[in-house]
């Protein structure tokens, strides 16, 4: 089977994220989000060139999720695919693109934070307590038994 892959951005969030509806009431998450470039000259150093900004949207449930998890300057992650927009600027059209985000997280390599690793729902947790505890009730044991043995 061939390898998923999508396009990939990474950069940092230059504005505050905005949660807001669609016109069909479904969540949309918008920002700007900023990527600083670098060029490389021949003796091996880099040069700081212009930072560009971007606009980035997700929509649904992710974008619920993601809204209270970023802030402005947050270094990101996400993979997803670049569309064409057009909208009006002061009354100019203006032709533009933005990112729509599948998936997003913070940068690993850039963000300190701690992973919580504990089960997301109450079911879930119910679940694994339950599991736990039977695993040492002596109730549930294999009984022993005492048959008498044939052939003797």
């Amino acid at each position: 089977m061939a390898i998923h892959a999508q396009q990939s951005i990474s950069g940092f969030i230059a504005s505050e994220p905005q949660l807001t509806t669609t016109s069909k009431g479904d969540p949309r998450l918008y920002l700007r989000f900023g990527q600083e470039h670098f060029r490389r000259e021949e003796d091996g150093t880099f040069t700081q060139m212009e930072t560009t900004y971007h606009h980035l949207v997700m929509f649904g449930r992710s974008a619920e999720r993601l809204s209270s998890r970023f802030s402005k300057g947050d270094n990101f992650l996400a993979e997803g695919y670049v569309r064409p927009v057009n909208y009006e600027r002061e009354g100019q059209a203006v032709e533009s693109e933005e990112f729509v985000a599948k998936r997003m997280g913070h940068d690993a390599v850039r963000t300190r934070y701690d992973v919580d690793r504990s089960p997301r729902t109450f079911a879930a947790r119910e679940t694994v307590q339950r599991e736990q505890e039977r695993a040492f009730d002596p109730r549930l044991r294999r009984p022993t038994t005492s048959a008498p043995v044939l052939g003797r």
